[in-house]
């Protein structure tokens, strides 16, 4: 009853007060001074609809938003906060109207993730279905890690990156979470030969080179090993001297030496000054990563090519070799190194001596010293000249047997038979091996009694076993003259007789030459017919193959020289026709000669017809 005699009081004032508008009405502001009121109208206000609040009002608005909210915008990384974790997601409060979710996946890196963490995240939707912020860690991982991969680029700031594995010229690096390639060669300064020992570790890198096109990252480790490396290499440097004996580390290995870290330094130990004694290969004496005591032998003027010796370090073999080694002993050595004029032998580590080729046999014919020793071969030889101050020796073999011309007048007298084989040729004549360490010569023109000879290989060869006559034995000079064609009887002294002056032959023309043609009569005898002398008996010349009767007219044994002819066989038959011819005429011509009385009876005959009696 109170309230609704309220509301009836509170309808009598308003009728009250219409009552009195009536009877006065009101003038506003704006009616009683216009120019005023539009002067200082908030159109503003007028069209937005809202009260205009005070500048310094806004100000602190702003300035509470700014702290406090933060704007979702699209590829923006910004800074949350941890609080909550769940079995499958984060929670994270980035002060935006709503917390966002984040997949636990996206922290497996950090397995110490806890509620009050500030990580950082990138708003990948503002509202899903439900109106829930969603976010990103890894997402903005890549983004800030991009960031920072350039500015360690630039600055040339050294970054931690995790070895996650090996690949194919190298591996992979995760650096600010992006993979990086770390090439094999940008490990160490030293040759890498395990790279999985690298694998799962911790390491300090330097970032050398961005791809931006293809997102490619390239760092280096070696790159920080090399600046201090390079400290050290100067410090080193300025301390060589020659002489002197440094630690060094094994660093590679080639045929020609091996290269020693002295600890930024890099010099070389060239294969003769590994070992006193001959190898084949420096990985006989060290191996990669052996720690070695080496001497400085020499280096260039700038100090970066350093020469280093290894066997300098101990005593030379020739200042170990003993006293009592002399001329004249008998030592046992290996063949280590063969050339052509001889080969060296190792009578003791590091102590050679030189066997000439021609202290290898008796024989004066030369061989090479293939021909006798291998290498590996182990041999007894005699010392012939020992020289300690230059470190020389040389060696002989063949003094440890007896020398073959020692009884040579008893094995090889004058005119006895032998056998030999054909070791070589001179323009001269053929040298033939009796016996090892016993050659002979055959002159070309001792070969053959019937052939003419130019060189020795048109009648043998080397290998071949020919029957030998001694015809000249000199003991002093060592010369043993031979004969082959000795040993079977001269058959121009048979040739002699069965091809005499005047005698005839048939045969045929076998060569045609420019001054007349050859003919064979034997295997042995080849008979020259001057071009005059093949005229046949109609004025025609015999041709190659024509077979016809020669005569010889001229047999030469000394020189070997026979020359036939065919145009005197018919010449000499048409002289003896003309000479018979001549006798009968003259006979018939004697026979047929007028007598006196013939001559009475003619004129007697002559003088009756003319006095007409007949």
């Amino acid at each position: 009853m109170a309230e609704k005699a309220k509301q009836a009081e509170v309808v009598a004032e308003t009728k009250e007060a219409a009552t009195e508008t009536k009877a006065a009405p009101v003038i506003s502001e704006a009616q009683a001074n216009p120019e005023k009121f539009l002067e200082e109208f908030n159109w503003h206000n007028y069209q937005e609809g809202i009260d205009e609040v005070e500048d310094s009002q806004l100000k602190e608005f702003e300035k509470l938003v700014s702290e406090n909210f933060v704007d979702t915008l699209d590829d923006e990384v910004v800074e949350g906060t941890v609080v909550h974790m769940s079995d499958r997601d984060v929670i994270i409060d980035i002060n935006a109207k709503s917390e966002g979710v984040i997949s636990l996946n996206e922290f497996r890196y950090n397995q110490d993730l806890k509620v009050g963490d500030k990580v950082e995240v990138l708003i990948d939707v503002r509202e899903d279905a439900t109106g829930q912020l969603v976010l990103s860690h890894r997402k903005a991982r890549v983004i800030k890690a991009w960031d920072r991969v350039n500015n360690a680029h630039d600055t040339g700031e050294i970054v931690n990156g995790f070895v996650k594995c090996r690949t194919k010229g190298g591996m992979i690096v995760d650096v600010f979470g992006i993979e990086a390639f770390l090439p094999g060669s940008q490990i160490d300064v030293k040759p890498i030969r395990d790279y999985d020992q690298y694998v799962n570790k911790t390491m300090e890198f330097k970032v050398v080179k961005i791809n931006h096109e293809f997102k490619n990252v390239v760092v280096s480790h070696k790159a920080l090993i090399e600046a201090d490396i390079e400290e050290q290499k100067k410090e080193i440097i300025g301390q060589l001297e020659k002489g002197q004996v440094l630690e060094g580390i094994v660093k590679n290995i080639t045929s020609y030496g091996v290269f020693i870290d002295l600890g930024g330094v890099d010099g070389l130990v060239h294969i003769t000054d590994l070992s006193w004694s001959r190898i084949n290969h420096p990985n006989e004496i060290v191996e990669l990563d052996q720690k070695l005591n080496v001497v400085i032998l020499d280096f260039d003027e700038n100090k970066s090519r350093i020469q280093l010796g290894l066997k300098q370090l101990s005593k030379h073999p020739w200042d170990a070799l003993g006293e009592t080694v002399a001329v004249g002993d008998k030592v046992k050595g290996k063949v280590v190194v063969i050339a052509d004029y001889g080969a060296f032998i190792e009578v003791a580590e590091g102590v050679e001596g030189l066997v000439h080729v021609s202290e290898m046999s008796w024989s004066t014919h030369l061989r090479s010293a293939n021909d006798f020793v291998k290498v590996g071969d182990v041999i007894d030889a005699q010392i012939l000249t020992l020289d300690r101050e230059d470190r020389k020796m040389s060696l002989g073999i063949k003094q440890l047997s007896q020398d073959p011309w020692t009884d040579i007048t008893t094995k090889y007298p004058v005119g006895s038979n032998h056998k030999g084989i054909v070791r070589n040729f001179t323009n001269f004549g053929v040298f033939v091996e009796l016996e090892e360490g016993i050659d002979g010569l055959i002159y070309i023109s001792d070969l053959s009694w019937t052939k003419k000879i130019k060189h020795p290989s048109e009648f043998t060869n080397v290998g071949d076993t020919l029957e030998v006559v001694v015809l000249e034995l000199d003991v002093e000079g060592r010369k043993l003259s031979l004969g082959h064609k000795q040993t079977t009887d001269n058959p121009w002294d048979k040739y002699e007789t069965e091809f005499a002056l005047g005698s005839t032959h048939t045969a045929e023309i076998a060569e045609v030459v420019d001054k007349g043609a050859t003919i064979e009569f034997n295997e042995d005898i080849v008979a020259f017919v001057p071009s005059r002398h093949l005229e046949k008996e109609d004025g025609k010349k015999l041709k190659k193959g024509d077979s016809a009767e020669f005569k010889i007219i001229e047999f030469n044994k000394e020189f070997k020289r026979v020359v036939a002819s065919h145009t005197a066989i018919f010449r000499e038959e048409e002289m003896a026709n003309v000479k018979a011819a001549q006798a009968k005429q003259a006979s018939q011509a004697a026979e047929s000669k007028p007598t006196l009385g013939d001559a009475n009876e003619a004129l007697q005959a002559l003088k009756d017809k003319l006095d007409g009696k007949i």
